[in-house]
């Protein structure tokens, strides 16, 4: 059976686990940015707290994805729960980092002509900061996003949800019929997962960045 064979007679299993992928990716990406984002905002505040969490979280990065996986098991045992906790943590850095190199980009020129205005700390966040930082902010998460996608499917080996089920599967019974086409049209709907969501998040960025301030 050819490769094309396969996945069309496996297009319904194909279709859930992408879903499956997907929505995995997409949660993990959530709890990433709320946790990053506000860590980045309050670092204003608390420099060392910031560069504190920076040094964490590129730490994190360096641990390999099966070892946090498998240190997840005994805390979170086996399933959705410790794919998606060590998918948070590796999506942490990139969103961290560039929230706050996007505060950092903002001209101090401009926050003091909105306290000028009148506007208080609350308004000028809101109204001043965080739109002018929105599109250095949206690529960190966009690329939390694509090195998530790849990372989700080590879930598999804590049998989490998603396309890496049919990667590990292939493998596993390389030599047997159609192991090398399982394997093969896992890693094919993870690249075309991952090449959609890119897509997605350069057409967010137009939508969402302020005119003439586009990155």
């Amino acid at each position: 059976m050819s490769l094309f064979e396969y996945i069309s007679d496996n297009a319904l299993r194909l279709a859930f686990l992408t879903q499956q992928h997907i929505e995995l990716v997409l949660v993990s990406v959530a709890i990433s940015a709320a946790i990053a984002i506000p860590l980045a905002f309050a670092g204003e505040r608390w420099p060392a707290v910031r560069n504190v969490m920076l040094s964490a979280t590129a730490t994190m990065l360096t641990i390999p994805s099966f070892a946090l996986f498998a240190l997840m098991i005994p805390v979170l045992g086996l399933g959705i729960a410790p794919t998606i906790a060590a998918l948070a943590m590796f999506g942490m850095f990139p969103i961290l980092r560039n929230t706050v190199t996007g505060i950092e980009s903002v001209d101090p020129a401009v926050v003091d002509s909105a306290r000028g205005l009148g506007m208080d700390g609350r308004r000028r966040m809101f109204t001043v900061i965080i739109p002018l930082a929105w599109p250095v902010i949206l690529n960190g998460i966009r690329t939390a996003t694509i090195m998530l996608v790849a990372t989700a499917a080590i879930g598999a080996a804590v049998r989490g949800p998603g396309l890496g089920e049919l990667i590990f599967r292939g493998l596993t019974r390389m030599g047997g019929a159609n192991a090398l086409n399982e394997a093969l049209s896992g890693v094919l709907a993870i690249a075309l997962v991952a090449l959609v969501l890119d897509l997605i998040f350069l057409a967010i960025s137009k939508l969402t960045t302020p005119r003439g301030i586009n990155v």
